[in-house]
């Protein structure tokens, strides 16, 4: 394992983006029927060369992979579930209505935990519950707190460089990340 010191002479990995969550469930069936009609994922093929049962779903720009593992209790040592707890491990999905979600998880019987962000007059509204296996989801409005990089790399330089072709004085994530930022605001601008 690199040490922190080492680490940093490295220029970072050459990622693109989040591709896909893999996730252990219990029945596939169960948990396709959840992402499918609570979340408006849609199945997709997956390669007929694997040799477990498992499925593929996808939308919003990412995928969604389960394989199925009957026993996944065996592995944990609490067999109830979890509360629903904001700090713990969770997937978050960005949603245009809060208030309809929880509408609409009320209707379904779901259970769910609210909370919310604030930051200088800016708030997140959170809705957190768990899918048929016990993984937590979140749904929320967080494009209201503005992204903001802590790098000495500002974001009138980035775009500066953008329109000019200069190179940023920005290090490789910096410049990934505004770069990805510019273009965002770029689209959102038409």
């Amino acid at each position: 394992m690199l040490d922190s010191v080492e680490a940093n002479n490295f220029e970072a990995l050459p990622l693109l983006s989040l591709n896909h969550v893999s996730l252990l469930c219990r029945s596939v069936w169960d948990s396709v029927r959840f992402y499918e009609d609570v979340l408006g994922f849609v199945s997709i093929k997956r390669p007929s060369s694997f040799k477990f049962n498992g499925a593929w779903l996808y939308n919003y720009g990412i995928g969604i992979h389960l394989i199925e593992n009957p026993s996944i209790d065996d592995f944990d040592t609490i067999v109830e579930p979890r509360p629903i707890n904001p700090k713990d491990n969770h997937i978050s999905f960005q949603c245009t209505d809060v208030g309809l979600v929880m509408r609409r998880l009320q209707d379904m019987g779901m259970k769910y935990v609210t909370a919310v962000v604030e930051d200088q007059g800016n708030r997140v509204d959170q809705v957190f519950f768990h899918d048929p296996d016990g993984y937590m989801v979140e749904l929320c409005n967080c494009e209201n707190i503005p992204i903001i990089p802590l790098s000495s790399c500002s974001f009138k330089q980035r775009l500066s460089s953008f329109y000019k072709s200069a190179p940023a004085k920005c290090g490789f994530m910096e410049n990934a990340m505004m770069e990805s930022l510019s273009m965002e605001m770029l689209n959102i601008s038409f």
